[in-house]
């Protein structure tokens, strides 16, 4: 027994000291000896990165980094992001590198960069028989982009020329989407009258929809580049040497060639003269500015935002708590067929998503009816999704509170010679009103929060604002500041109900 017990020591001796090496080896790994490599991308931006008829992800990017991977002995992971999260991914050890047509120009201090490889030019593509045939055409026009691109860059950075800047203050409205899909559904509706893309996404776009043009003047030129966490230059290296590798032996450019449709092969730049303009050798830290001034810019900019949502919020609100006491009624009918009527409403909204409910009611009159949507329509189109959802939730929340009251009290007022009207108004009414005001307070709190949805429209909540002001800012805390604001609201909120509660405590 006592042999057997120092030998089960001397093993798990054995055991402890192998999990150390372990440790020791694992951390003195070499970051040569990664094994996979991450890349962020948008699966919405093709043909750099999207995902094709097969279900995979393919694009001109996505190739690359496949050889790239390939001589370096990695495996490549193809990594779908939200775009305005981007820097979040990135900063967060989440992904690698983002590799995705990402414009270098006026963000050459916020990553670590490799030499640029292609030249882009932004673009206008308009409906093919749009009157728009210049850029100056575009006045009074909407005009879409894609949150924190290159195109927005064109008309409001600090670097845009004072030509595309004058030219953005023609526009009726300067529109941010936060994927080019939309974008191109809402010009193919008819509520934008532009989208401003990369070219390589034009030529694709038209490709794919002949009722589609693209104008002959461009907006911009910049060029794109792979883009690492600032001072990551050891992994940046490594991606510039073997681009190096596959440039020298013509690899590069055969990839491109496979991508000549889109414009891509004319586009092609690497180790051209001056592509290496935001190529960097050092990891100098980058000033910041400090907590309070940053604080204050960004509520400033959320402040219109908060006043999008409280308006989705309270028009919800007016027009879905009378809604929904209509439908109940119509659901607690004597007529069968409107029993039914109701009660496939209520399945198909609480059934499905609130933000496919959105698109349909905002994209259905041009799919279905041919009809044109406005721009005006758009928040219109909100609150009627917003609305016709909320009073699903409210007419069997108004049920349950109707039925749960004692048939007794309805014999009794039927005794006493109410009628029908007078019973529910001055009997049932006021005890259903208070029965229901928990789960009403739930569906209020959640409202709130569902605001957010509204993105779907590319209509600018407050939290769409949020991740706007993150993508920009390469920061958190605007999306802490948003969190604040919703916890207030939602507190002020349910100490509304409460008090509503109270009062009607006498029933």
């Amino acid at each position: 027994m006592k042999y057997n017990k120092n030998k089960s020591r001397m093993i798990l001796l054995l055991l402890c000291m192998s999990m150390i090496a372990g440790l020791f080896t694992a951390c003195g790994k070499k970051k040569d000896d990664r094994e996979t490599f991450v890349v962020g991308f948008d699966a919405e931006f093709p043909p750099y990165g999207y995902k094709d008829e097969d279900g995979d992800y393919v694009g001109f990017d996505l190739e690359l980094a496949e050889e790239v991977c390939r001589r370096r002995g990695w495996e490549l992971v193809k990594q779908p992001i939200d775009w305005e999260q981007k820097n979040m991914e990135l900063n967060s050890g989440a992904i690698d590198c983002i590799w995705n047509g990402f414009t270098v120009n006026g963000r050459e201090e916020d990553y670590t960069w490799t030499t640029a490889y292609v030249d882009n030019s932004q673009v206008v593509v308009v409906k093919k028989d749009s009157d728009i045939e210049s850029l100056s055409d575009l006045k009074g026009k909407v005009v879409a982009v894609q949150s924190d691109s290159a195109a927005l860059a064109a008309f409001t950075s600090e670097d845009a020329t004072e030509e595309n800047k004058a030219l953005a203050k023609t526009f009726k409205e300067l529109m941010q989407i936060g994927n080019y899909v939309s974008a191109f559904l809402d010009l193919d509706s008819g509520s934008v009258d532009a989208v401003v893309i990369d070219v390589g996404v034009a030529y694709y776009q038209l490709n794919q929809n002949p009722n589609f043009k693209l104008l002959k003047e461009t907006v911009s030129s910049e060029k794109y580049g792979v883009a690492f966490k600032y001072g990551n230059m050891t992994l940046r290296d490594q991606v510039q040497e073997t681009l190096e590798e596959m440039y020298k032996d013509g690899t590069l450019q055969e990839i491109a060639s496979h991508w000549k449709d889109f414009y891509i092969e004319e586009s092609l730049c690497f180790m051209d003269e001056g592509t290496d303009f935001a190529y960097r050798t050092d990891d100098t830290a980058k000033a910041d500015k400090p907590f309070g001034e940053k604080f204050v810019s960004i509520s400033k900019q959320l402040a219109k935002g908060i006043i999008a949502t409280l308006s989705i919020f309270f028009l919800t609100l007016l027009f879905s708590m009378p809604l929904g006491l209509l439908v109940t009624f119509v659901r607690m009918s004597r007529f069968k067929v409107l029993q039914w009527i109701a009660r496939i409403y209520i399945s198909i909204l609480r059934g499905t998503p609130l933000m496919l409910q959105l698109l349909v009611v905002f994209y259905g009159p041009h799919f279905l009816f041919g009809a044109e949507t406005s721009q005006s329509y758009r928040f219109i189109a909100v609150i009627i999704g917003f609305s016709l959802n909320y009073a699903a939730y409210f007419a069997e929340i108004y049920r349950a509170g109707i039925e749960g009251i004692p048939a007794g009290q309805r014999e009794a007022a039927d005794v006493l010679g109410y009628s029908k009207g007078q019973t529910f108004r001055k009997i049932i009414f006021p005890q259903m009103c208070k029965r229901v005001i928990p789960p009403v307070t739930n569906e209020v709190i959640t409202l709130v929060k569902d605001t957010s949805l509204a993105f779907a429209l590319a209509y600018t909540e407050m939290f769409t604002l949020a991740k706007q002001i993150t993508a920009s800012e390469a920061s958190i805390l605007p999306l802490f500041i948003a969190g604040v604001f919703y916890y207030v609201f939602n507190f002020i909120v349910a100490m509304v109900m409460e008090g509503i509660e109270k009062k009607l405590r006498y029933y």
